[in-house]
């Protein structure tokens, strides 16, 4: 059983507030990030769990140092070595920072940069929802957080908002972001009716109408000459990437 002392949630959100008082861009992403969007609902805890945090690439440097002042041990060989795309610390608590900068490389890439042009201590919602999205073979915890943000942020182009703008224009690029994400989005009526336990209790918004609305989005919003090649091609050559840990 995890408890309250295994939360990451505190020291993640004092780190982030922190920044943006020393004027930094710092944001959470992952988990934690879509536990700010949704306070309200139920958390996912577990023992030892990592605090995901980006940054952009200006301002790196003066990222890393504010971390190390803020009490967070790096590891400077990593650093040294993926600092222009990854950035490794370990909190003063002993849980793992992970700081990924200006993208989220995984099955498909997400550069996240515009999201530093808003106020929250996440990536936009929109942001963060693709960041789970993305994923090809989901497992349960990202298929909670995606069911989590489409019950709680509402899907319009409002401040705050799960942006269909943002949304249309990164699957809109790249077809193979387009598949993918897609092909969540229609498996999510079959995982909830399969585990109707990970729609929260008392939902602001239905998921499943939020993932049609986006679907929708998806399927009229006009495509790029590159998707249109890529679509010809289609599932015979393989549209993701196998993401590799990358060891510490």
């Amino acid at each position: 059983m995890s408890g309250p002392e295994d939360d990451p949630l505190p020291e993640a959100v004092a780190l982030v507030e922190g920044a943006a008082r020393a004027g930094l861009k710092l944001r959470l992403l992952g988990g934690l990030g879509v536990r700010v969007l949704c306070p309200g609902f139920p958390p996912r805890l577990r023992a030892g769990q990592d605090m995901d945090l980006a940054c952009a690439s200006k301002g790196r440097r003066e990222v890393a140092a504010y971390l190390e002042q803020s009490g967070c041990a790096p590891d400077k060989m990593f650093n040294s070595l993926n600092g222009d795309r990854q950035m490794y610390f370990t909190a003063p608590s002993g849980r793992p920072v992970d700081v990924m900068v200006d993208r989220l490389v995984m099955c498909h890439t997400l550069d996240f940069r515009p999201s530093f042009s808003n106020s929250s201590l996440t990536l936009d919602p929109a942001d963060l929802l693709l960041s789970k999205l993305q994923i090809v073979e989901l497992n349960a915890k990202d298929a909670r957080d995606i069911t989590h943000l489409l019950s709680g942020v509402p899907v319009s182009d409002a401040p705050g908002a799960i942006s269909t703008k943002r949304f249309g224009e990164v699957l809109a690029a790249d077809w193979g972001w387009w598949r993918t994400t897609t092909g969540n989005l229609e498996k999510l009526p079959a995982l909830l009716a399969e585990s109707p336990e990970m729609v929260p209790p008392q939902p602001s918004f239905d998921a499943l109408a939020q993932a049609a609305r986006l679907l929708d989005v998806a399927k009229s919003v006009p495509k790029s000459v590159k998707w249109k090649l890529r679509a010809n091609v289609g599932e015979r050559v393989r549209w993701y990437e196998l993401p590799e840990e990358v060891a510490h």
